[in-house]
């Protein structure tokens, strides 16, 4: 049996922190032993229609307890969590099934249907399973929970715990495998770096189907005290205030887009001072947006971290008390990190190249894609594919996607750096920025932009105002005003939306938009 069985992980952290109330959910607290005997009668139940050791289980749903039973059950079990966001289409989520093989797949009513559709003629058939019997093609969770609780299956530390699909930014997505120690790994140190004693009670608003929100959830695992989870469906700012206040939470774990769209909030209205510090990560953190939180909640740290679903969600974080903004931090122990340049030689101090890691939370590879688990691992390095430089004291500044860099005239234009210079104009609230092909330059950019609450974005001022404040070859030649900008399920700019837009008619689906020349 593995040490970092993270089947066992659950369990010692119920016989560690005892039988309480320990997750509010819309109104209804569960308490700790109901929530792991659930997934002890669940995991019995997955072994009594075959699902075993090694067996790949999809769970599709929305934020709500039974997504932290279905994982614990699974684990239990000694098979392997496939999370899919419930956002998926059929046809991906189709993929994801039909790629991973699943021996069976977990949902909500609201979802029965994609589902359905999503399996039908696949060869093997899943097992399709529901919270609530709402098709005769479906089987009740409940009817599952009825089973003996399982003994805790035989697996070791190297052996496959989660398979985690990428976005398919550039493609299909790809399955990334991580074991129980990866994951083991990851939560214990992200427990190490962030646990402050007294503060246990957390406010969760992250998709439980990301790696982040894996992460958070293994964290809190590690704790030795009793905790208290507050679990948001998903995000909206008013509630999220409204709870913090209510339950008097200290601490949560946001993506950068959360923090643009609560400052449109009031948040000084609110009795916030509960809230001691803000976990911020998933997608690098626009300066001007932490310095306006900041002055708007000084008592409050945000602290920025760094990770990939491939180094089970953490690489780095900032250290409490030594945040450095702008940075995403100091690499946690057992990480190390490289600059490479393109001929894959490390970088000197301050220079910008593609930022390399290795640590116990490396994946072992890409489900079912030797290519390219050979493309992105070397000699046991991972390739993250993010552009980025070190400074003198090792702190790692994120500058953008490799894939994401816009060359125009020869020139490198990293669109984060042009994003976060435009959420500095005082009419925009957010904006993505891609490259569009330029017969004249190889590529031009274009910026789409949605503007703050109660104002309006005149796209030539902007662009006139971006020639100034931004300059040179970097400002946008093009501009796209939309009501808001596409996000991906966890919260990051979806660039790959923006430049489907770009291919669409009536000037990219935008609001207004202008144009400036060279």
């Amino acid at each position: 049996m593995g040490e970092r069985h993270l089947g066992r992980l659950a369990l010692s952290a119920f016989e560690r922190q005892g039988d309480r109330p320990a997750l509010l959910f819309e109104g209804r607290w569960h308490t700790s032993g109901e929530l792991i005997e659930r997934s002890r009668r669940l995991a019995g139940g997955l072994a009594s229609i075959g699902v075993g050791p090694g067996d790949r289980v999809v769970v599709t749903m929305a934020n709500c307890p039974e997504v932290t039973i279905a994982y614990q059950a699974v684990w239990i079990a000694g098979a392997v969590v496939c999370p899919a966001v419930f956002l998926l289409p059929a046809g991906d989520l189709r993929h994801v099934v039909g790629d991973a093989q699943a021996a069976a797949v977990i949902t909500t009513p609201e979802l029965a249907a994609r589902v359905i559709e999503a399996v039908d003629g696949l060869d093997p058939a899943p097992a399709l399973l529901c919270t609530e019997p709402v098709d005769r093609r479906l089987q009740a969770l409940s009817e599952l929970e009825q089973e003996d609780p399982a003994p805790l299956a035989q697996r070791g530390d190297d052996d496959l715990a989660a398979l985690l699909y990428t976005g398919g930014t550039t493609g299909r997505a790809k399955g990334v495998m991580l074991s129980h120690a990866n994951l083991w790994f990851s939560g214990q140190a992200a427990h190490e770096v962030a646990y402050v004693p007294g503060v246990v009670r957390t406010l969760t608003a992250l998709p439980l189907s990301h790696a982040y929100g894996i992460l958070v959830t293994l964290a809190g695992m590690h704790v030795p005290e009793p905790t208290v989870n507050v679990l948001m469906r998903w995000f909206e700012p008013s509630q999220w205030l409204a709870l913090i206040e209510e339950h008097r939470l200290q601490h949560t774990a946001v993506v950068p887009t959360m923090l643009q769209v609560l400052l449109a909030e009031p948040l000084e209205e609110r009795d916030l001072s509960s809230l001691s510090w803000i976990s911020c990560g998933g997608a690098p953190l626009p300066q001007e947006v932490e310095r306006a939180f900041r002055e708007r909640l000084p008592h409050v740290s945000v602290r920025q971290g760094y990770g990939l679903t491939e180094t089970a969600a953490l690489l780095t974080t900032n250290p409490t008390g030594a945040e450095r903004p702008g940075s995403v931090g100091l690499p946690v122990p057992g990480v190390q990190l490289e600059i490479r340049d393109d001929a894959g030689r490390p970088v000197p101090r301050g220079e910008i190249g593609e930022v390399c890691a290795r640590s116990p939370g490396i994946m072992s590879g890409y489900w079912r894609s030797p290519e390219a688990t050979a493309e992105a691992l070397d000699g046991g390095w991972l390739r993250t594919g993010d552009l980025g430089r070190l400074d003198e004291d090792g702190y790692l500044y994120i500058v953008d996607r490799r894939k994401d860099l816009i060359i125009r005239g020869g020139f490198n234009v990293y669109p984060r750096d042009v994003e976060d210079a435009l959420v500095r104009h005082p009419d925009v609230q957010m904006a993505g920025v891609v490259g569009r092909p330029s017969e004249r330059h190889g590529e031009e950019v274009v910026a789409f932009v949605s503007a703050r609450p109660g104002h309006r974005v005149d796209p030539p001022s902007l662009i006139e105002w971006a020639r100034e404040h931004i300059g040179g070859y970097r400002y946008p030649r093009e501009v796209h005003v939309l009501e808001s900008i596409p996000l991906t399920p966890v919260g990051k700019v979806d660039r790959k939306a923006l430049r489907a837009l770009l291919g669409g008619p009536g000037g990219a689906g935008s609001k207004r938009a202008a144009t400036a020349g060279s």
